[in-house]
């Protein structure tokens, strides 16, 4: 060292970790409405991204009595447990699915309700809850079975992880053969569930 130089200090610089992201989701309604389906895209569209992702169908008195639901977790990292007690984001498509996971919904959580098959608002007011005519959408479309497709795109305006691209990418990669011929009227499904939660949500105060 030069006479006259200072030595060279070296301070600990600490650098704040951010915290994992992990997102849970239940979708939950009458079987039939593809209730099983909306999570395998949501599942797909995260996996092929690059997430972490768990995906499990409930085959428990809920089906027997004539209703469907499935669990998503996406995460960064490695998922621990794909159990979900109370999640941070649920689609309900019909009044018992609203009446079950309103209840078990995080504070602060997002819940999309299918406003075409309840006769209530909501009772929480520490969540948001998100009204979509999710039927009155689909058959304006063309087609009543796009209704899953719809409550998707709602939900995505509250899920940033996943973008409709995202989700429109995995309906191409992962839907049949077959249904190859019903991918644009999916994807306007989505654009619309998207667009119409997305207006209700920026009626909520900030």
């Amino acid at each position: 060292m030069e006479i006259g130089m200072k030595p060279d200090i070296w301070l600990p610089v600490y650098c704040e970790r951010s915290e994992p992201m992990q997102k849970e989701i239940i979708i939950a309604g009458f079987g039939g409405q593809g209730v099983l389906f909306a999570g395998q895209v949501v599942a797909y569209a995260a996996m092929d991204t690059g997430k972490a992702v768990t995906w499990i169908p409930s085959y428990g008195p809920e089906m027997r009595g004539g209703t469907a639901n499935c669990t998503v977790v996406i995460a960064d990292e490695e998922i621990g447990s794909p159990l979900v007690q109370h999640p941070l984001l649920a689609v309900a498509l019909n009044l018992p699915s609203f009446d079950k996971y309103e209840q078990m919904l995080a504070t602060g959580g997002t819940l999309i309700v299918n406003q075409s098959m309840v006769d209530r608002g909501a009772k929480r007011a520490d969540i948001h809850t998100i009204l979509v005519p999710c039927n009155e959408i689909a058959e304006e479309i063309g087609d009543k079975k796009l209704t899953n497709m719809v409550a998707v795109g709602a939900l995505l305006s509250s899920l940033t992880e996943l973008s409709i691209k995202d989700v429109e990418k995995a309906l191409e990669g992962h839907l049949p053969a077959r249904h190859k011929h019903l991918l644009p009227k999916n994807f306007e499904a989505l654009r619309r569930g998207y667009e119409h939660a997305q207006k209700e949500l920026d009626k909520v105060p900030a």
